[in-house]
């Protein structure tokens, strides 16, 4: 149990208009407060109809109470939910009279956070929760609720288990290297870093589905002006959010949207013409524009395919740069009469036409091959698993190569302790404060 001794209390519904609001409270004083304010202590996980008062009597609401005692609760402590009218002025009454009671406001995502302090749920599946509520996507909404219901976390476990049976039997051929029996070279050790090494495999690329389904790609189209990128930023996004003219740097500022592309949330950005600048603000425009590219998960280069010079100066760098996530687009293909012989990969477009989209949102999406049994998973998860891969890795160099026991024996502990940063087993305070800091208040 978390040694949380202050009672909580937030609005757990949107801060908004609506025919039901709900308030939540959390700790060792509902009880009391539930008399004050409710007149009683419901039964347990019973809606109870029941008049909401301030500490003064006064009437505030007509509504349902909900009684969850601890540790049988979301957070594992004593827990009460009162359903009224939503009206944003009656739940702010209400939050007034729990604090008059004695609770205090709750911090964001801090009835998550005992949850996950009193063991009523992992890391995972307290960030799943947010997942869950920022989804965008209904296959974002499905990955998000497997992992609240434990199925990332369980693949963690496994892959956890194994390897502390593994360090045990290395830890054992390292304590009794005088015995006859080779340990480190029967074989069996081998087998079992192999197999670890392919399920963590499997995991990662799992979890970077997942990541890509919550997290989105982030996607820059980059090139000169008057290239076509404003007019493949509209028919991606399926609006006229940036402006088309024949006029050279229309593009000043970076234009944002979010689209979906079968079932992908895609965050798109429009960039000012990479060229030598006429002014100060499309200088500007050109320096923020090179800022995204570093950010960016995939850059769409578009090149004029009309032109007798496809790649300047400019263009050549930005490939030399950022080959591994750089898409050439050749665009107004519908201009020339053969295609251009060049030596790098490339989509043929014609974006007047819409000619060649249904190329470029499969190479957009080429990572979601199926999102079937994908769990949310974040960034720092995805890192986490790399990082242990590492070390399994490592560790079958240092068996194979040096039949050193020890080191094999501290590139798996490595590897448990990246896992255990995941489920949060081995989580520092400044990360937990990080990740619950994101939820909402009532959360």
């Amino acid at each position: 149990m978390s040694n949380n001794v202050d009672t909580i209390v937030a609005q757990a519904t949107a801060p908004l208009l609506g025919a039901v609001g709900i308030v939540r409270i959390s700790g060792k004083a509902v009880c009391d407060i539930a008399r004050s304010i409710i007149g009683v202590v419901p039964t347990p996980r019973i809606a109870t109809l029941v008049n909401i008062q301030d500490p003064h009597k006064g009437m505030i609401d007509t509504g349902l109470a909900l009684f969850f005692p601890g540790p049988h609760s979301f957070t594992g402590e004593d827990v009460l939910e009162l359903q009224c009218h939503g009206g944003l002025v009656i739940l702010d009454m209400i939050v007034k009279a729990c604090v008059e009671m004695g609770a205090r406001i709750a911090k964001p995502g801090e009835f998550s956070e005992r949850a996950f302090l009193n063991d009523k749920i992992d890391l995972c599946q307290a960030e799943a929760i947010a997942d869950l509520i920022h989804a965008t996507t209904e296959q974002a909404v499905k990955s998000a609720h497997r992992s609240l219901c434990g199925a990332f976390s369980d693949e963690i476990n496994k892959i956890q288990n194994a390897l502390t049976e593994l360090r045990v039997y290395v830890e054992a051929a390292i304590d009794f290297v005088e015995e006859e029996i080779d340990f480190l070279s029967d074989g069996k050790i081998l087998i079992s870093i192999e197999r670890l090494l392919s399920q963590i495999i499997h995991l990662l690329k799992v979890a970077e589905q997942g990541q890509l389904l919550q997290e989105g790609n982030k996607v820059v189209i980059a090139g000169k002006p008057n290239v076509g990128k404003s007019s493949l930023f509209n028919m991606l996004a399926q609006n006229n959010s940036a402006i088309v003219t024949d006029i050279p740097g229309t593009t000043r500022d970076i234009i944002k949207e979010t689209i979906q592309i079968n079932g992908v949330p895609i965050h798109l950005l429009d960039t000012a013409g990479i060229r030598n600048a006429t002014d100060a603000v499309e200088e500007e425009g050109i320096k923020r524009a090179k800022e995204q590219f570093k950010l960016a998960d995939t850059i769409l280069l578009v090149i004029d395919a009309s032109q007798k010079i496809l790649f300047t100066e400019v263009e050549q760098a930005l490939l030399a740069e950022y080959k591994e996530k750089t898409i050439v687009l050749l665009n107004k293909m519908d201009l020339i009469a053969h295609a251009p012989e060049i030596d790098v990969a490339y989509i043929a477009l014609s974006i007047k036409n819409g000619v060649g989209m249904d190329v470029l949102h499969s190479a957009l999406t080429k990572h979601a091959h199926s999102f079937e049994g994908v769990f949310s998973a974040r960034r720092r998860h995805v890192d986490a698993i790399k990082s242990a891969k590492e070390n399994i890795q490592n560790a079958q160099v240092q068996l194979v190569n040096f039949k050193a026991g020890e080191l094999v024996a501290e590139e798996l502990r490595q590897a448990q302790l990246h896992l255990g940063e995941i489920t949060g087993q081995l989580t520092s305070d400044d990360l937990l404060g990080k990740i619950f800091s994101t939820f909402c208040v009532g959360k």
